[in-house]
């Protein structure tokens, strides 16, 4: 079954963020990943050192839901208010993530296609017809 969390993006002050909502609604971050941890993607320019201490991704459970974030970076471009927000949908196979994302394409804009990814995830990313931000994860290996 399908789980949804909310995911929000932020242009430098993810990290600060998301200790404002820790110290509100308690917990531990369960991961809290640099962009400077990522390998380099092939083709790619590296990013500035500045940006590299920037949340590539960091998720902290709120009772059944995982609050999700990340900051932008100067090769994604700043994100605007209001754009900051995407749904994150975690499916339990690959047939699955792609149907969903075929599904929500139709008359949108695939942001980045399904794809293998050096977390170990299978994602992908899209604007529905509607404006609205999707983001479709299948773990391949289960989460600990």
């Amino acid at each position: 079954m399908a789980q949804v969390n909310p995911y929000l993006i932020f242009n430098g002050d993810c990290e600060a963020a998301f200790l404002l909502y820790k110290s509100v609604f308690g917990g531990e971050f369960p991961y809290m990943g640099k962009f400077g941890d990522m390998p380099p993607a092939e083709g790619q320019p590296e990013l500035p050192e500045e940006e590299k201490n920037r949340v590539m991704h960091v998720t902290l459970p709120i009772g059944n839901t995982i609050l999700m974030g990340s900051d932008t970076n100067s090769l994604a471009g700043e994100v605007k208010m209001g754009e900051n927000v995407s749904i994150s949908i975690n499916v339990d196979s690959r047939e699955e993530a792609d149907s969903i994302f075929t599904g929500l394409t139709d008359g949108g804009v695939v942001k980045m296609p399904m794809t293998d990814t050096f977390w170990g995830a299978y994602f992908g990313m899209l604007i529905d017809k509607f404006g609205i931000h999707w983001m479709i994860n299948f773990d391949e290996a289960p989460q600990k």
